[in-house]
Formats: structure tokens, C-alpha cells, sequence
């Protein structure tokens, strides 16, 4: 196997590690559950997402800044800071709105922790390919 091969196996062991600390059966679950590392430290909770670091190394590593890999660090950063904002309205300010309340608290399927699995991967092949 080549190095973008074992780059890619590697970023799926990290997508794993995130859908597992990550999954609940609601959108209120998976806040609750990155506001319990929030509560401790904010950078523990950025820790807990080692794979934007990964594609961060990956970047400086192979020295190529192409779309693919900006669109991996864009989704990657709007998703983190998404929930930090919703964590923040919903534990920290209570300000959150009652519908979204009513939404956060709908079941999720649980295919949905999986999807940057089938995203990120594919996208840093285009990147290094």
C-alpha cells in the first residue's frame, strides 16, 4: 500500500474515534455529550477532534493546499464551532429557542455519526491524488 493509502486509513480511525464519543440517539445527546469536555476545558473539547488535526498535519506534511483539503478544514471547523455555539445557547446562556429545543430533541439515525466517514475520506483522496 501506498502513503496516501495508510494517510486515509488513518483519518478513518480518527473519524471512528469521533462518531464513538459523539453518538447519542438525539442532536441534545451529542451536545450534551461535547459539553461535558467543554465544561472541563475548551481545549480538551478541540482535542477531542484530533482529526482536523490530522488534515492540518496532512497539509504541511505534503505541502498541498488544493480546494479539497480546504473544504475538508472548512466543514470540519463550521461543524466544531456549530456545536460550541449551540453547546454555549443551550447549557451556558439558556437562550436557546424553544424550537430548536423541540428539534435538538428529535431522534437522529444512527448513520449520521458515519457521514464524515464517507465525506472526509473520499475528499482527502481527491486533495493527494
Amino acid at each position: 500500500m501506498n502513503d496516501i493509502t495508510y494517510l486515509i486509513l488513518i483519518l478513518v480511525a480518527l473519524e471512528l474515534f469521533e462518531a464513538y464519543w459523539q453518538r447519542s440517539d438525539t442532536m441534545a445527546g451529542v451536545l450534551a455529550n461535547g459539553y461535558y469536555y467543554y465544561r472541563k476545558s475548551i481545549f480538551l473539547l478541540f482535542l477531542m477532534h484530533p482529526s482536523l488535526y490530522f488534515v492540518l498535519f496532512i497539509l504541511f506534511l505534503t505541502n498541498s493546499m488544493n480546494g479539497w483539503i480546504i473544504t475538508i478544514l472548512l466543514f470540519k471547523s463550521v461543524d466544531i464551532f456549530m456545536k460550541i455555539a449551540l453547546m454555549r445557547s443551550l447549557f451556558v446562556y439558556d437562550d436557546l429557542d424553544q424550537e430548536i429545543r423541540e428539534i435538538i430533541k428529535e431522534p437522529i439515525t444512527p448513520w449520521l455519526f458515519t457521514l464524515g466517514m464517507g465525506l472526509y475520506p473520499p475528499l482527502l483522496y481527491y486533495a493527494l491524488a
